[in-house]
């Protein structure tokens, strides 16, 4: 699809994720990058995975320094400078994340990125690990790393308070050059920016050529629902069941006579490789009957079309799914005949 980096895992996690990182960087195009605390061991594995490229990261926020790591601010800046130093020695390409950024105390933040920018790293990733920032706030912190750095910025934003992707686009707006994103937003506790979410974002949006092929974001979506067990919310954007989906009447009878009445119009679902539906339930209106109707191979009169939409209502009104079988059994019992061969050819 055009991805530009995929983070394909711990290696020093376990023999198994190191034989999967292993094999996805000897795999693909893409460039591979493999995560690695500041800790030799993490660093090596990485190493010998042979990924292009090496995300380092330690925790900068007090609680986090304090609570998780049992350390100083003194060690975490000294280890993670000899991370960089690690890794940018042997030529790999070398991303650092001061980890729960958005928690950490300014200067310190500051004296961080300086240090690893000193030591020669490649990327560094903001991230907000606990997902509080919001994009005010986070566009704001991108732009003064920027002035602080000439490292390229990354951003990686944790949807906690439904923030993800905006406060993803929010960084990019500020300078950042790239951002890590999940295909359907699987991640830690509510999950990270959606992969799908901000390609679109940035295609439609900004107008600006992500590189993707947007017409497989569907297809990406479904294989990742199905190989992670994790199922896909009717109304996610992007890829959701119902994102395209039409059923007021008012909404229907628009997208009908001009599908930019009620979508955005600079995202159709052609680009992302889904397919327009008009749904029936109790808001259905007789635009969207006649259509279905039409689409079915029947001619109703227009009174016809008012007692099935009144049939098509009232079942939905009792919670229940109406289908196209529902549909033609409602067309029947109201007496529509089909079109006649000729009919449906012309």
């Amino acid at each position: 699809m055009g991805t530009h980096v995929i983070e394909a895992g711990f290696p020093v996690n376990s023999d198994a994720e190191f034989e999967a990182v292993r094999d996805i960087a000897s795999s693909t195009q893409a460039t591979t990058c493999g995560l690695a605390r500041v800790v030799d061991a993490d660093i090596e594995a990485a190493l010998d995975s042979g990924v292009e490229m090496v995300h380092t990261f330690v925790s900068t926020s007090d609680v986090q320094i304090e609570d998780s790591m049992h350390t100083t601010r003194d060690e975490v800046v000294q280890r993670a400078v000899d991370a960089v130093e690690r890794v940018t020695e042997t030529g790999t390409t070398c991303m650092f994340s001061p980890m729960d950024a958005t928690r950490t105390d300014e200067q310190f933040l500051i004296d961080v990125i300086e240090a690893v920018t000193e030591a020669g790293v490649d990327w560094i990733n903001i991230p907000d690990t606990t997902g509080v920032a919001t994009p005010t706030r986070f566009k704001a912190m991108i732009e003064k790393v920027c002035a602080h750095t000439d490292a390229r910025i990354d951003v990686h934003a944790h949807d906690d308070f439904g923030l993800a992707t905006a406060n993803a686009l929010a960084g990019i707006e500020a300078g950042a050059d790239q951002a890590q994103v999940s295909v359907n937003s699987i991640g830690e506790r509510a999950g990270n920016a959606a992969y799908e979410e901000f390609v679109m974002a940035v295609e439609s949006l900004y107008q600006t050529d992500t590189g993707i092929d947007t017409t497989r974001i569907t297809e990406l979506s479904e294989i990742v629902e199905e190989k992670s067990g994790m199922g896909t919310p009717g109304n996610k954007p992007i890829v959701g069941d119902n994102a395209f989906s039409h059923e007021s009447g008012i909404h229907a009878a628009g997208v009908i006579e001009n599908s930019d009445t009620f979508e955005p119009g600079v995202m159709t679902p052609e680009m992302v490789g889904a397919k327009r539906r008009l749904v029936m339930g109790k808001h259905t209106g007789t635009h969207s009957v006649r259509e279905r109707l039409h689409e079915r191979g029947f001619d109703p009169t227009t009174e016809q079309v008012k007692a099935v939409t009144r049939r098509v209502k009232d079942y939905g009104a009792e919670k229940r799914r109406v289908t196209v079988d529902d549909l033609e059994r409602f067309a029947k019992e109201a007496g529509v005949e089909r079109q006649t061969e000729e009919e449906v050819r012309v």
